[in-house]
């Protein structure tokens, strides 16, 4: 029988904390899931260490590997291979709570319908502090986007996606030489076809490593200017406010200017406002490559 939801991990070289998910997983009070593991090109024991727990048989789990091509090919790959109502990404080295399956399920059956997009949960760091903010009591149903630019919260989200979505929305773009475009991209885009369920409770506990792409952001930016220049363009393009649009442009000036290409006021799709952050945008650049040399000689 076809299981609810899909928790799906890309995983890079995570042997060492990917036991964290398992167990967690295995203490869930409700089954109704499977875990979808992408290898996304491990050269440590990850495939020996899944093959054990698939022996184990404590849960459902499947496994694919791929040659390396970032968290967002891994991406791309898990929502092509889920075939379950919900998914939700559990990173490789975050963890849920016990009853974070039943919550999920439960409230989808409760409240969910093809008007939303799925369910925003809580992150919370692992001694139960909330990341960020909670989301407003009050509220029943948001996009993502709304929930930062007009109800102010701060801080990761845990997304629940309804499966048929995260499917019909185009894949996340593979540059050359680049392992990274802003997961937001998708998001982005299913903001425009409806909203989420809110749900304040905690989902997923977070521990930010130091080899985790949210402590590496200088280098991300550096190194994958074609990726943040696409996703910037989108950002721009449906932006929930001016700010936010001149941030995107910003950004977009920036990443451009990284890869030397200089039709990017003409490929804008908001060219008055990026020529207006023309100057902000080369100040970042500066301010970038600055971090990012003290970054290679402190490493």
């Amino acid at each position: 029988m076809t299981k609810t939801l899909t928790v799906f991990t890309p995983a890079y070289n995570r042997a060492y904390t990917l036991h964290k998910c398992y167990k967690s997983l295995k203490r869930q009070t409700a089954k109704d899931f499977v875990w979808l593991i992408i290898d996304d090109g491990s050269t440590d024991n990850t495939k020996e260490l899944v093959d054990e727990w698939i022996l184990e048989g404590a849960i459902d789990i499947e496994y694919y590997f791929q040659e390396n091509q970032g968290m967002h090919g891994a991406h791309n790959t898990a929502y092509e291979l889920i075939n379950t109502e919900l998914n939700v990404c559990i990173d490789s080295d975050d963890y849920m709570a016990d009853d974070a399956i039943e919550k999920i399920i439960n409230f989808w059956r409760k409240h969910g319908s093809d008007r939303y997009a799925g369910i925003v949960g809580l992150d919370a760091a692992p001694d139960g502090r909330i990341i960020g903010t909670r989301m407003p009591e009050n509220v029943i149903e948001s996009t993502l986007s709304e929930l930062y630019a007009c109800y102010k919260v701060k801080g990761d989200k845990k997304l629940v996606y309804r499966s048929e979505l995260t499917r019909k929305v185009p894949p996340y773009p593979i540059f050359t030489g680049e392992k990274y475009c802003p997961l937001s991209y998708k998001y982005i885009l299913i903001d425009q076809m409806c909203p989420l369920l809110i749900m304040n409770e905690v989902l997923c506990y977070v521990e930010y490593l130091s080899d985790g792409s949210s402590l590496n952001m200088i280098r991300q930016y550096k190194h994958n200017p074609r990726g943040f220049s696409f996703f910037r363009k989108v950002a721009m393009r449906y932006a929930p406010s001016v700010r936010e649009r001149f941030r995107e442009a910003v950004h977009y000036v920036s990443s451009n200017l990284m890869i030397r290409n200089h039709k990017f006021l003409l490929e804008s799709p908001c060219k008055s406002m990026t020529f207006l952050a023309a100057p902000f945008g080369l100040l970042l650049y500066m301010y970038v490559q600055s971090r990012y040399k003290t970054l290679a000689l402190n490493k």
